[in-house]
């Protein structure tokens, strides 16, 4: 078995998105994930198996175990004894009222790292809430920074970042407490919510107005603001320019030197405060071209700038195939699939090759076995 997290075994009591991405991005480096499931199986299963299970649960063994027999938490107890992690992401009160809570795993493992992972926390008055990514795009701040600018109405980021975020917060969380207890000898319990985590990852620039108790920050950027999506002729680029350098060189890009020294645009302070004004104005010009022509002339000049690809044209982009980002593999049940391989590359100690996800309880007698 390779990666750094070789000799690293995990329980995974956890369904949908959050959990169960952040165990297996564990699992890509090595870790022995052991995916805990009812006779249902997991939500994402929907009854078989899909490709989004196969994202989040690639490399995992599966176990199915009816909690709610005596035997089946007699063999959870037993795997809690020989295991390093346990992450759960039941509604709060859940887990302790199945005989698995933080008390009662700590009982019989002091050692152990136990995670509980929610939607919104443990307390106050929206803790028994059923929360999904909506949610919380909702409550974040989220959905708002991303309203209409010429409605006003919120919208919905569409895909799960909430849970996605998640579920990086809580892989970095569990490695910290590995650290910790390979240093001072401890296990500990770690909580993590979903609103906590957006929260915290919008709030360098999304909530970046509300860091001064005494008023706005002046150089925030409206967050109803354009956002950095140009048309062309021929479809659409992505171009920006932090820096007055990359200004000036846009702006002699476009052929508009009088916006360098422009009062509203002269300094980063003031092209943010001025966002929806620039931006509108920028895109007024960069529809008069072609794609690749803009493109050429921003890398020229040192401006950030791409293509916005469809999904489709990911999969053929110059770049994406010399970083070898897309690897294929056969699922059971599914046929040959694709996944992004695990984004950090580890140079001494390799992540896994992303491959199939389990079966519902495809190793239950194997892991069994290993308890007798």
């Amino acid at each position: 078995m390779s990666g750094p997290l070789a000799g690293v075994k995990i329980l995974d009591l956890t369904s949908v998105v959050s959990g169960p991405h952040a165990a297996m991005i564990l699992a890509d480096q090595g870790a022995d994930v052991i995916k805990v499931e009812s006779p249902e199986g997991d939500i994402m299963r929907r009854g078989s198996m899909t490709p989004g299970f196969v994202s989040s649960n690639r490399g995992k063994r599966s176990i199915v175990l009816d909690l709610k027999q005596p035997d089946a938490l007699a063999a959870l107890h037993k795997l809690i004894g020989v295991s390093d992690v346990l992450v759960q992401n039941f509604r709060p009160g859940v887990a302790e009222r199945l005989g698995f809570g933080e008390p009662a795993a700590r009982a019989i493992n002091p050692g152990l790292i136990y995670v509980s992972i929610s939607g919104v926390g443990e307390t106050g008055p929206y803790v028994r809430k059923r929360v999904y990514d909506p949610v919380i795009q909702a409550l974040s701040g989220l959905a708002d920074i991303q309203r209409d600018t010429d409605t006003g109405r919120p919208r919905m980021v569409r895909t799960l970042i909430a849970d996605k975020t998640t579920a990086l917060a809580a892989a970095q969380a569990i490695c910290a407490a590995l650290y910790n207890k390979a240093v001072r000898g401890e296990g500990q319990h770690v909580r993590l919510s979903m609103l906590d985590t957006m929260v915290a990852y919008l709030w360098p620039e999304g909530l970046g107005d509300l860091t001064l108790v005494d008023g706005a920050d002046p150089g925030a950027r409206p967050a109803s603001a354009p956002d950095l999506v140009f048309k062309t002729l021929d479809g659409h680029i992505t171009a920006g320019a932090l820096s007055d350098a990359e200004w000036r060189g846009m702006c002699t890009v476009l052929n508009r030197p009088e916006w360098i020294e422009d009062p509203r645009f002269r300094t980063g302070a003031g092209r943010s405060a001025n966002a929806a004004e620039r931006l509108t104005l920028v895109g007024e010009v960069f529809a008069t071209g072609y794609s690749a022509d803009w493109l050429l002339r921003l890398d020229a000049a040192q401006v950030p700038c791409a293509p916005v690809l469809t999904r489709k044209e990911l999969l053929s982009d110059p770049q994406i195939a010399a970083n070898g980002l897309i690897v294929a593999f056969d699922q059971p049940g599914l046929g040959r699939v694709r996944q992004a391989r695990p984004a950090a590359r580890f140079m001494g100690t390799p992540s896994r090759v992303p491959g199939p996800a389990p079966a519902l309880g495809e190793h239950t007698q194997a892991i069994l076995a290993e308890l007798a």
